[in-house]
């Protein structure tokens, strides 16, 4: 490749995968190498991970992403990491790792309801939340409460994409849309605040936080250490990052007020972007990512990740597939759907509405198979999305249209269900890696390439398919959904009995 090019970098690290992808200007990918990392659940409800395995996969993504590319490592002009917001990532003042808690764990349940009854409308009054199980600060109260001695040690609280930033440039730093996404910022001013932070009883926490950086700031540059264990050059630009569901829309073409990005992915995301914060206790959270610049989000772990169940259980289970995904998507086209086709609530992991939600197959006869199984999981997934929706319609959201991203919009068959179930066009990005090349964009602002957002977005990413909604099935849709939260509630008194 021309030795007089220019590449961007962006990394994404979700729960277990990190992925390092190069870019050209035009949002093309040059290159990609990505490693699945390990969690462990050492109790019931917890979810942690090693963050020394972090960085060792990290660097190694870096490096093989860069060979594979074959450039000269100051060909990338800068480096952007997008991570999975939440859960709680633990240095202490040495800077050698305490705890690594993901965004899954459950552990502080309790301590979230306790702190909701006695602050939920004062904390959401500053940060435009709630407090929630795996919410940074809830997890780090905790810690405080239950592991004193590790509390004892913090010398930087950090989410996921902060822990590398900081590997790479040997800085303790993090970005607003982060830390206004974990509930630790006040809003819109997008700040720390002590009254915050007393209500979540973390009065002693302030030293604890990480510089504070707009996401497309440079926040620091490739350190000596760091460039020889990744092969990126010395001094390489590194931005502030992104909270990754923010990074995620950038990368799919979504980012000017009134757009809305759906990610079917491991979480169901669903944001609509704003020039100002929604204020309504009903929303789940609201991020700024910088002036005049807000994602409001309803978000819950009811998405693409019952279908990995499904196919991690059953279709891989005895019998080896090359296309797992492939053949769900294929049995899910066999179906004419019907009236009587049964129905499935996506709650594997849980729901914002309860931690006690359960999930469950309804209405199955003798000539149902595999097929309407599967059917009613998508439709599931595709319901509890358009519960979200109107939740942010209902707080006076509005958008016409929306673009998925995440891997369920790779399917042949979802994005029109969405279409026919939201009532509104979809548009599919072409680029897989919407993560990453969000954080890439972002690399771009920071390193001067381009002027704004709406430049760096139009000039790196571009649409696959379009979907329209088709009239008749948006009619059987809707009273198939009215159906779908009439079961929810009929179930909540069995639920609530566990």
């Amino acid at each position: 490749m021309s030795d007089q090019q220019t590449y961007l970098l962006g990394l994404d690290a979700g729960n277990t995968v990190i992925k390092a992808v190069l870019f050209d200007l035009q949002g093309r990918q040059v290159a990609m190498h990505a490693l699945d990392g390990q969690s462990s659940t050492p109790q019931p409800g917890y979810v942690e991970r090693d963050l020394n395995e972090l960085w060792a996969n990290a660097k190694t993504a870096i490096r093989n992403c860069i060979d594979a590319a074959g450039i000269a490592p100051s060909q990338i002009a800068a480096v952007g990491c997008a991570g999975h917001g939440n859960g709680l990532y633990l240095v202490d003042r040495d800077g050698e790792p305490l705890i690594g808690i993901q965004s899954l764990d459950t552990r502080a349940a309790d301590l979230a309801a306790e702190l909701a009854e006695a602050h939920g409308d004062a904390m959401h009054e500053i940060c435009l939340q709630k407090p929630w199980p795996s919410q940074t600060p809830v997890l780090l109260a905790w810690i405080k409460r239950h592991r004193p001695e590790i509390y004892a040690q913090v010398g930087s609280v950090m989410l996921c994409k902060d822990f590398i930033n900081f590997k790479l440039t040997g800085l303790r730093t993090s970005d607003i849309s982060d830390m206004s996404g974990c509930g630790l910022l006040r809003m819109p001013d997008c700040i720390y605040d002590d009254e915050l932070l007393a209500l979540y009883g973390l009065e002693d926490a302030r030293g604890m936080l990480p510089w504070l950086f707009d996401p497309a700031d440079v926040a620091g540059t490739i350190s000596a250490q760091s460039a020889e264990a990744t092969g990126l050059a010395d001094g390489t630009p590194v931005v502030g990052g992104y909270f990754d569901v923010v990074s995620s829309a950038m990368g799919s073409g979504v980012v000017e007020a009134g757009q809305a990005s759906i990610i079917c992915g491991t979480w169901s995301i669903n944001q609509v972007f704003s020039s100002t914060p929604v204020v309504d206790p009903g929303v789940f959270m609201v991020a700024g990512f910088g002036r005049a610049r807000f994602v409001n989000i309803e978000a819950s772990a009811t998405s693409a990740a019952n279908l990995e169940w499904y196919v991690r259980e059953f279709i891989e289970r005895g019998e080896h597939h090359d296309d797992p995904f492939g053949y769900c998507n294929g049995r899910v086209a066999e179906v004419t759907p019907a009236a009587d086709d049964p129905y499935f609530h996506p709650f594997l992991y849980g729901s914002g509405q309860g931690a006690e939600y359960r999930a469950g197959f309804y209405g199955i006869a003798g000539w149902h198979g595999e097929s309407h199984m599967l059917r009613a999981l998508y439709e599931g997934v595709m319901f509890e999305h358009r519960r979200h929706i109107e939740v942010l319609r209902s707080a006076g959201v509005e958008f016409n249209s929306a673009v998925l991203s995440g891997g369920g919009s790779r399917s042949p068959v979802w994005p029109q269900m969405f279409a026919d179930g939201l009532g509104v066009p979809v548009t599919v990005a072409e680029a897989q890696e919407t993560g990453a090349l969000g954080a890439a964009i972002g690399a771009g602002l920071g390193a001067g390439l381009f002027a704004d957002y709406e430049a760096g977005i139009a000039a790196m990413t571009r649409s696959r398919a379009s979907f329209t909604p088709d009239t008749e099935m948006q009619s059987h849709y809707d009273k198939r959904y009215s159906r779908y939260l009439q079961l929810s509630e009929a179930m909540r008194p069995l639920w609530a009995q566990h």
